[in-house]
Order: C-alpha cells, then sequence, then structure tokens
C-alpha cells in the first residue's frame, strides 16, 4: 500500500495503471487484520480513491466503549495524518466528521514540533485535505520530501523526476500553441475588458490531466475555458440588458447568419466562438466529432444561465437563495467544465458518460455547487466585480437575515455536502469511473484557486510562482 500511496504521490502512477488497480482489488478482499491506524487509513482512502467499497467502520477499532477514539492515537502522528486525509472520503450518512476533528485538533496542537517532512506534510493537509488537493502541485512538494522518508527508493524516484521533466516538455510546448491561439483571438476580437489569463486556464486543464496521452483534451478544454471566461467577462462587465439579450440569442441559433442582430463590438467574438468549435470538431477523429455538439450545447445552457445573471442585475432583482443557487450552480462554468473535459478524453468520453456529464446531476451538480459556493465566498471577502448581481452568500444572508460569518459557515457546511456527493459518484458509478475522478480533479482546482478566499485565477500574480515551478523550471536530477 505504501508503494502504491508513493507512486501516486510522486506523479508516476499513470505508467502503472493496472498493475494498482489489480494490486488494489486484492487488497480489497484480502484479510486485514492490523493495529496500525496509519495502515488501516491508507488503505480506506486508496480503496475509496479508486472506487472500491471499504466500510467506515474499519476505524471501530480505534474507539473506546463510549464511542470516541482512542487517546493513544494522540502519540502518532503519522496515522492521525493518515486518518484525517483518510476521513475526507466520506459520503452521506457516514459519522467520519468526528475523526477529522479528532484528528484535526491533535495535528494542530502538535505540528510545531514534528520532524521534517511529516511536519510540511501535515500542514499542507491541514490547509487542503489530500483528496482535495490538485495532484500535480502535491508531486511538487513530495519529489523533495520523498528522499527523507522510510521507504525511500533511489530508483522510483528518479523516475518520477525524468518523467515529471519529459512532460514538462510537452506542456510547455501545449503553453505556446494555446497562448498564440488567445494572442490572436484577443487582438482579433479587441475585447480589452475581458480577462486575459491563458497561462491560468491551462493550468486548470492540466490539473484535470496532465498525462502524455491527454495533450489534445489539454488544448481542447483550454481553449473551451476561454471562450466562457470571455463570455461571462461580457455578460458581467460590458453588455447592456439589451446587448445580452441579443448575444444569447444569437448562441442559441449558432449560425453566422445571425451575426447582423449583435452590436458591433460583438461580431468579432461571436464568429470566433463558431469557428473555434469548428477547429475543435476538426481536431477529433471522425467517429469522435459529435463530442463537440455537447460542448455546445452546455455552451447555449451556460449563455441562458449568464443572460438570467445578467437580467437580476439590470432589473435589480435579489433571488431567493434557492433561486440564486440553481441558476449560479449552472452560470458558475463548473458543469460546462465537466462537459468540455470530457470531448477530448477518447474512449473514456463514451456516449453514457458525455449524457451524464450534460445532464448536471450526482457529482457534476456538486463541482457547480462547490465552484459556485467558493468563488462566491471570495468574491464576498473581495468585492463583486462592477456588474455581478447578488451572490448566493449575500442572497443567503439576506434571506436567513444573519451575520456574513454565519452565512459562511452554513456555506461551508453545503461544500462539504458536495464533497460527499463527489465521493458517492466515485464508489457508485462503476462504468463512469474514469469520468467522474476527473469531475473531482477539476473540482479539487476550486481549493487552489480559491483556497484561501483569494481569487488567484481572476487577480493571478499568486500563481506566478507556481506556474514557473510547473511548466518552466525543469527537477534536478
Amino acid at each position: 500500500m505504501n508503494l502504491v500511496d508513493t507512486i501516486q504521490h510522486l506523479g508516476i502512477g499513470h505508467h502503472f495503471e493496472k498493475e494498482i488497480a489489480n494490486t488494489l482489488r486484492k487488497i480489497q478482499h484480502m484479510e486485514f487484520n492490523t493495529s496500525s491506524l496509519h495502515e488501516v487509513s491508507l488503505r480506506f482512502r486508496l480503496l475509496r480513491e479508486h472506487g472500491l467499497w471499504v466500510s467506515p467502520d474499519e476505524f471501530n477499532r480505534f474507539m473506546d466503549t463510549n464511542g470516541s477514539f482512542n487517546m493513544e492515537m494522540t502519540n502518532d502522528p503519522r496515522g492521525l495524518l493518515s486518518l484525517y486525509n483518510a476521513a475526507y472520503m466520506f459520503i452521506h450518512d457516514e459519522a467520519l466528521e468526528e475523526a477529522i476533528s479528532f484528528a484535526r485538533l491533535h495535528l494542530e496542537s502538535m505540528r510545531h514540533n514534528l520532524k521534517y517532512p511529516l511536519s510540511e506534510q501535515v500542514n499542507r493537509a491541514l490547509h487542503i485535505p489530500l483528496p482535495r488537493t490538485a495532484r500535480r502541485v502535491e508531486t511538487l512538494h513530495y519529489m523533495s520530501e520523498y528522499k527523507h522518508e522510510r521507504e525511500y527508493n533511489p530508483i522510483i524516484l528518479e523516475l518520477a523526476k525524468i518523467d515529471f521533466n519529459n512532460l514538462q516538455q510537452l506542456h510547455i510546448k501545449e503553453i505556446e500553441a494555446i497562448s498564440k491561439w488567445w494572442k490572436n483571438l484577443y487582438a482579433e476580437v479587441a475585447l480589452s475588458f475581458a480577462r486575459n489569463r491563458i497561462v491560468q486556464l491551462y493550468l486548470w486543464s492540466y490539473a484535470v490531466y496532465y498525462e502524455h496521452e491527454y495533450s489534445c483534451a489539454r488544448i481542447i478544454l483550454t481553449k473551451l475555458l476561454a471562450l466562457i471566461t470571455m463570455m461571462d467577462d461580457i455578460y458581467d462587465t460590458r453588455a447592456t440588458l439589451e446587448e445580452s439579450q441579443k448575444l444569447n440569442e444569437a448562441i442559441k441559433r449558432w449560425d453566422e447568419s445571425v451575426v447582423s442582430i449583435l452590436p458591433e463590438y460583438l461580431k468579432k467574438f461571436y464568429l470566433r466562438i463558431l469557428r473555434t468549435f469548428k477547429e475543435i470538431q476538426d481536431m477529433l477523429a471522425p467517429n469522435e466529432q459529435y463530442k463537440v455538439s455537447y460542448a455546445q450545447k452546455s455552451f447555449q445552457t451556460l449563455s441562458n444561465y449568464y443572460l438570467q445573471g445578467a437580467e437580476w442585475f439590470h432589473c435589480k432583482k435579489t433571488p431567493t437563495f434557492k433561486e440564486k443557487v440553481e441558476a449560479s450552480l449552472m452560470d458558475s462554468g463548473g458543469p460546462f467544465s465537466c462537459v468540455a473535459l470530457l470531448v477530448g478524453m477518447g474512449d473514456i468520453a463514451s456516449k453514457e458518460a458525455l449524457d451524464w456529464a450534460l445532464g448536471c446531476t450526482g457529482a457534476v451538480r456538486a463541482c457547480g455547487e462547490i465552484t459556485r459556493y467558493m468563488n462566491d465566498i471570495t468574491a464576498l471577502k473581495h468585492g463583486n466585480r462592477e456588474q455581478d448581481a447578488t451572490n448566493s452568500v449575500e442572497c443567503y444572508i439576506a434571506e436567513y437575515n444573519v451575520a456574513s460569518e454565519v452565512a459562511i459557515v452554513n456555506i461551508y457546511r453545503m461544500v462539504e455536502d458536495a464533497w460527499k456527493t463527489l465521493n458517492k459518484d466515485l464508489l457508485e458509478l462503476g462504468s463512469l469511473r474514469p469520468a467522474v475522478r476527473r469531475v473531482i480533479n477539476v473540482t479539487a482546482t476550486l481549493t487552489l484557486m480559491y483556497g484561501d478566499k483569494k481569487d488567484i485565477f481572476t487577480f493571478g500574480d499568486d500563481l506566478e510562482s507556481l506556474i514557473t515551478r510547473l511548466f518552466f523550471n525543469p527537477i534536478t536530477i
């Protein structure tokens, strides 16, 4: 189990997918009797991360007759860290919040007295638990820590470094290509008010899938994210209500001849939307080109919800919290991303998977909820953009007449509930599990973008160091 965890931490699990899957299936069914909190917790997390059922009753062996965790565990920081991370794989109706609270309490009390690298691993987990971490970022940390671990194997570390550097060369080429495409688009459409964040958008795609075989998928997803970011900025910061209605109508009709109904400053943008979707279609094999129609439908749905937000703003309407959530989980862009990320994924993007993503149920809806809530909590701290409608936190405050601190606490509970839905779908949707895994990846990226109540996507200076390390600085071998 420790070897599997190490391989995944170091970012080379994609080379051993079959071996890891076979090993974990054997571990799931073999007799497992141990008093090690670390081993029980690690087994629980690894199995659940791979969609394999394991009961939370496994942790009962560490509880006393009153149902509380044994205090002896407080002398085992490594075990507590494993318990803490494992418990975040919980689903609905599982009483693992106590495990999280117990582990967090004692990890926080001891973290300043721990030795490296455990001290760093505890600090990162207390900030963002491992199951919600952007894994490629974790890999950067762990490659410098692994040589200090008890299980250190220099051959594995060398393989991880070589693999990282080889992939980095591919990623640099992709960034160069997508930046050239974006520079041309940005100059052509001449919407200077729109965010110029193409490398940050590529980072989002990279966090969903960094592997070599998903190069085309990364390019496709980044282009589609760029289009919706620009469309969002049009609705939010520039367009009048009448212009918003015309743009939505043109997107609904999806034809070059409709461009005449648009104001002059939107015509080139609209034509580039149509052209980009055609370019993406041409990137795919003939038998896969139908997948682009799913992204188109999701794009049109997203535009509808952007328009609804614009109407609320211009009409000065404050929707109920329920109304706001139903609309804003869609206009968060999360559900669109779940469809778009599948388009270039080959066999994983089956018709069943695309129908599931477009239907926006379960994990896809949960992704939208988390995207919206995290974004809105951040916006409450930093202030909405000029033309943003009232956000979900503000609607909650107005409807329930509570302080912002109370609203945020309650909305964080909703975030936790949505994460349980993501974990549940990973366990239950067998044939869709690879797609669910990528939806979880795109959701985990939100903890990177909004985890400190800072929108480092829109205000991207804080991302520069990370981007440099991921894409432009090779690992020393």
